[in-house]
């Protein structure tokens, strides 16, 4: 049986080894994808029945918690993967799953070209299927497009003539797919999340996924989307922690006012490293609780699916518990990912501020990579819970 969180910590050391010099000077890891690729994680969610490994939502917040730590922008050029992943078993019919989750089991890499800058609210999706000349094509464009450039397969999400959800799946090259590298964010650098356009392309019907009955029906796919992202910022976190007590032993000076002779014996640089100690682990350990809810919800939901039955009631209490424990893990990985980048400067003062160290890789990366949604949301979300028995929002973001 495949290990595939052993392959997430046999890959993270060479990760890791070049992720400040891929920041600086914006390089992107054309390389590390393609070990990801030959190294077989990108099938850990596959079923087993279709070559996978059909692993746990606990095994999968340790993957993203290991990669994220060794280089959260390999880690978030991952994460569209294994959504699709999820997506596909979710909604696509058994033919489709074949075909698209047979490729990924033996591996390619897949990504998604989501989200779009226009409309008047986010979330709004203008890129549509049309029939022109007896054909169906796709037009369009995308904005933030993460991990596209590293993918064998782009999952696309569209409407159709009627504004009806719909996914596109398009091989990388598609006549008419343009990917642009013009992703310029002051954090996550080299993620890849630049503009995906759509020139007219023909498809297939076999190309076009819809989404039917699962447009505003509540689905666990959000919390797991929602659980990669906190491990991804849990493991910026473990990082940061990791540089902060090597800095402590090994550089930082003890100030003469101290009254000690080790800066490892100051008890603020203590303080310090045992607060960024306490903020990452609780983040951690929330996300693990968290993974244990969105697992139970996963199975329950798919299990509805095979068995030919809607949402049961408590599969649908399983979903709800997910999303709450989701909401609660990433507000304290947000958070604690945020802060302690910042502290990491008092344990090690001026000298860790030098661009060569590139220490602030970590604040940027934590502060770009925890605006995809807004955890104050979350916060209401929570309450209105506990206080009110409400269920959290049916959003991607829940």
């Amino acid at each position: 049986m495949t290990d595939y969180v052993q392959i997430a910590h046999t890959l993270a050391p060479i990760i890791a080894e070049g992720a400040s010099r891929r920041d600086a000077e914006r390089i992107l890891p054309f390389d590390i994808f393609e070990k990801i690729a030959s190294s077989g994680l990108g099938a850990a969610r596959v079923q087993k029945q279709l070559g996978g490994g059909d692993i746990t939502q606990a095994d999968v917040a340790d993957i993203f918690i290991t990669l994220g730590k060794a280089d959260p922008n390999v880690a978030q050029g991952l994460f569209p993967h294994f959504i699709n992943i999820e997506q596909l078993r979710l909604i696509a019919h058994p033919d489709a799953q074949v075909r698209y989750l047979g490729q990924i089991a033996r591996g390619i890499i897949s990504s998604g070209a989501v989200a779009e800058r226009s409309g008047k609210f986010r979330g709004e999706i203008h890129t549509h299927v049309a029939h022109v000349n007896g054909k169906t094509v796709l037009r369009g464009s995308k904005f933030y497009s993460t991990g596209c450039l590293f993918a064998d397969l782009i999952k696309v999400q569209a409407v159709d003539e009627a504004g009806q959800g719909l996914y596109v799946m398009l091989p990388k090259d598609t006549q008419g797919l343009v990917l642009q590298d013009d992703w310029d964010g002051m954090g996550q650098r080299t993620t890849a999340s630049g503009v995906t356009e759509f020139h007219d392309i023909v498809l297939s019907a076999e190309q076009i996924i819809p989404t039917g009955h699962w447009a505003g029906k509540r689905n666990y796919v959000g919390a797991s989307a929602q659980l990669i992202h906190s491990a991804i910022d849990v493991g910026i976190g473990l990082a940061v922690l990791d540089d902060a007590v090597y800095w402590a032993k090994n550089h930082t000076r003890p100030l003469r006012e101290s009254g000690v002779n080790r800066a490892s014996d100051d008890p603020y640089i203590l303080y310090t490293v045992g607060e960024i100690a306490a903020r990452v682990r609780g983040a951690e350990a929330l996300v693990r609780r968290a993974a244990e809810y969105v697992e139970q919800a996963a199975r329950a939901q798919l299990k509805d699916i095979k068995q030919g039955c809607d949402t049961s009631v408590e599969t649908e209490k399983l979903l709800v518990q997910s999303s709450i424990s989701v909401a609660e893990a990433k507000i304290s990985a947000t958070e604690s990912a945020i802060h302690v980048a910042q502290k990491l400067y008092d344990v090690g003062g001026a000298a860790t501020t030098q661009k060569s160290f590139n220490f602030d890789r970590h604040w940027r990366n934590a502060r770009t990579h925890t605006t995809h949604d807004s955890i104050f949301y979350k916060y209401k979300a929570i309450g209105n819970f506990l206080l009110n028995g409400e269920p959290p929002p049916i959003a991607f973001t829940y």
